[in-house]
């Protein structure tokens, strides 16, 4: 059974309904979806803890999971919007925030400080480091076009040519885009790329 791992975006968690619908338009399929920190060390902990002890078959961001998700080398991975400079947007949100999907732990909000965002800022230094053809051929990357939120198409393009789809939509899916476009590119990705 393929074993995923979901990494959500910004402000949300691991019950973001994306999770589901993976499930649903995937199954049969094991979706791991934690809520991920919003300190950038102990959020790459984690998934690097996740990572060594399911060692999924695929990793799929979303947003900043998008951004998260691109980092990770030698996996098989799949971003949706992802936000290559996600402190750009906290800087904007300094202070608290509430969580827009319920977390495990039952927060409601979270605070972002600038320690945060440098922390962040930081992470985004030589992202794309360490890119060759396997790794390029390993990563597929979605992108809204009319994405109101986040515009990181081209920049994916340039690092990984010919590896971006757009679908119509907006910032994040819908069921009907999930079930019409970017699940189909999935199973197509899936199928189309050997193991690593």
């Amino acid at each position: 059974m393929l074993k995923i791992l979901f990494i959500h975006g910004l402000a949300s968690s691991g019950l973001y309904k994306m999770a589901d619908m993976l499930r649903m338009l995937m199954k049969p399929c094991e979706v791991i979806s934690p809520d991920i920190p919003i300190d950038p060390d102990e959020a790459m902990s984690l998934v690097n803890s996740i990572l060594s002890k399911e060692n999924p078959d695929l990793v799929v961001g979303m947003s900043m999971g998008g951004f998260i998700t691109q980092k990770l080398r030698g996996r098989k991975k799949v971003i949706i919007n992802p936000d290559f400079h996600i402190a750009r947007l906290m800087k904007t949100m300094i202070g608290e925030v509430k969580y827009l999907s319920p977390r495990q732990d039952g927060a409601t909000s979270f605070t972002i400080t600038p320690e945060i965002c440098a922390g962040w800022e930081k992470m985004e230094e030589g992202q794309f480091d360490s890119l060759d053809d396997n790794e390029i051929a390993s990563t597929l990357g979605f992108f809204a076009d009319k994405d109101e939120m986040v515009r990181c198409g081209d920049e994916f393009s340039l690092h990984y040519p010919g590896r971006g789809i757009s679908y119509p939509g907006k910032h994040l899916p819908t069921y009907p885009q999930m079930k019409q476009w970017i699940v189909p590119g999935i199973q197509s990705f899936i199928s189309n790329t050997p193991n690593r």
